[in-house]
């Protein structure tokens, strides 16, 4: 990481920065917007779309540009990138296409269009960095296959939380010690919160009510470790995870776990409600060496068999913009689907839910997301809560419970139920020829 600044300030000197386009201009968007423009020298946002133009322009003009062309077309996109200009579009898909630029940044959180998006930029060559873990915990890894084939990076992004267990995750393995746990540090955990009851919390940040539902009512960090999982080859534990109650230090949560569950488990991702130093997160790993476990003794880490690392913060849009450097100069991807799901995010039942009602989206009224591991979710054909929005019910649902594919009817026509599906059968073939293998 720390090689990073030095090879953007290498860029920068050699007059060749790195250009990006950006797709969503909604709360985080802007605060990237601000954070490349201002502090991220080697690095130009070229262009922005955004469904409301406007809302694009506006990301540019607050951080400080106001020389903003509205293009049309890519040769009108590529002409602008040339003369050095800036661009806003609600045509996504001209981002996508246009030469010129070196990565996007995906910040819509919708599952569908993200889809449609990212699979363009795929085929037109474009490392793409994600802060929408919807998507990647829904067909994150059949986007990876796509990405693969392609020769570009498909990755989540620093900064964010599973970012940032991932980070850490890789440091704890590089110097030899076996994580166990990636976990995260929230502070509330409600699964029957709402727009309504977030309506307050929302407006004094600027932000969308159904947005901050996501994050109380446990679907966001639903999301976010199962794309750790993904990442990383870990399961929960049970269903929507352990997710204990701790007051205390972070460092006094690994005698809550059974380290030979653990492995057995082949680790495991979590989360804990009100420990200490929130909201950051924790990576809990083990040392098969006494040597070096007696070493860890003196350095402060404990006696074992579990030790502690976190860091205690999340920085979000100000660590994007590293991502991309990350993707386009080392071909490093923060993090991606090492293979097929490990870990789906399933719909749940927020409220008695009636026959004939169509679900809601994600941060919602209806329903919330839960953590399963996804051997149990192609067994018990329950149905992803990206793919839930739009769908029909065919029957009562109480609350609690888990919905099926057959509980509902599908809409017609979807990109990420056929990606869904493909992603299904892709892996399911992968296990196959590994058996007959």
């Amino acid at each position: 990481m720390i090689i990073i600044d030095r090879a953007l300030q290498n860029r920068a000197a050699a007059g060749n920065p790195i250009k990006v386009g950006m797709i969503g201009a909604g709360f985080m968007g802007k605060g990237i917007a601000n954070q490349i423009v201002n502090s991220v020298p080697g690095m130009e946002l070229v262009a922005i779309s955004n469904r409301q133009v406007d809302a694009a322009k506006q990301a540019y003009i607050e951080a400080g540009i106001e020389d903003i062309q509205v293009i049309d077309s890519v040769s009108e996109l590529e002409d602008a990138i040339a003369a050095g200009k800036y661009a806003v579009t609600d045509d996504a898909k001209l981002l996508c296409r246009a030469e010129g630029i070196d990565a996007l940044i995906e910040v819509t959180g919708a599952v569908e269009f993200g889809a449609q998006i990212i699979m363009e930029a795929i085929a037109h060559r474009k490392h793409v960095i994600m802060m929408n873990a919807e998507l990647d915990g829904t067909i994150g890894s059949i986007l990876k296959v796509y990405a693969d084939k392609a020769g570009v990076i498909l990755s989540a992004c620093d900064g964010d939380q599973p970012g940032v267990q991932m980070n850490l995750y890789r440091f704890v393995k590089s110097i030899g010690l076996i994580p166990l746990l990636c976990g995260n540090i929230k502070g509330l955990q409600d699964p029957y919160r709402n727009p309504t009851t977030q309506e307050a919390f929302a407006k004094r940040w600027g932000q969308k009510a159904h947005m901050v539902t996501s994050f109380a009512d446990g679907t966001k960090i639903s999301f976010e470790q199962a794309i750790v999982a993904n990442a990383t080859g870990m399961k929960v534990a049970r269903r929507g995870m352990l997710g204990y109650g701790f007051t205390g230090h972070i460092d006094d949560l690994t005698h809550m776990y059974d380290v030979e569950q653990l492995k057995q488990l082949g680790g495991i991702v979590d989360y804990v409600v009100g420990a200490k130093p929130g909201p950051g997160i924790y990576v809990f790993a083990t040392h098969d060496d006494p040597k070096q476990r007696h070493y860890l003794n003196l350095y402060k880490l404990g006696e074992g068999p579990l030790y502690s690392f976190y860091t205690p913060y999340h920085l979000c849009h100000f660590e994007v913009p590293l991502s991309v450097a990350r993707a386009v100069l080392f071909q490093d991807a923060v993090m991606s689907p090492i293979a097929g799901p490990i870990v789906d995010v399933i719909t749940t039942a927020k409220i008695d839910l009636k026959a004939g009602e169509t679900l809601d989206g994600i941060g919602y009224y209806m329903t919330y997301g839960q953590c399963e591991n996804s051997l149990i979710v192609q067994e018990q054909k329950l149905l992803p809560i990206g793919l839930a929005e739009g769908c029909r019910l065919k029957r009562d649902i109480s609350q609690d419970q888990v919905l099926t594919y057959d509980d509902v009817e599908l809409p017609e026509g979807r990109l990420c139920d056929q990606l869904r599906a493909e992603q299904n059968a892709y892996f399911a073939s992968e296990k196959v020829l590994a058996a007959v293998g």
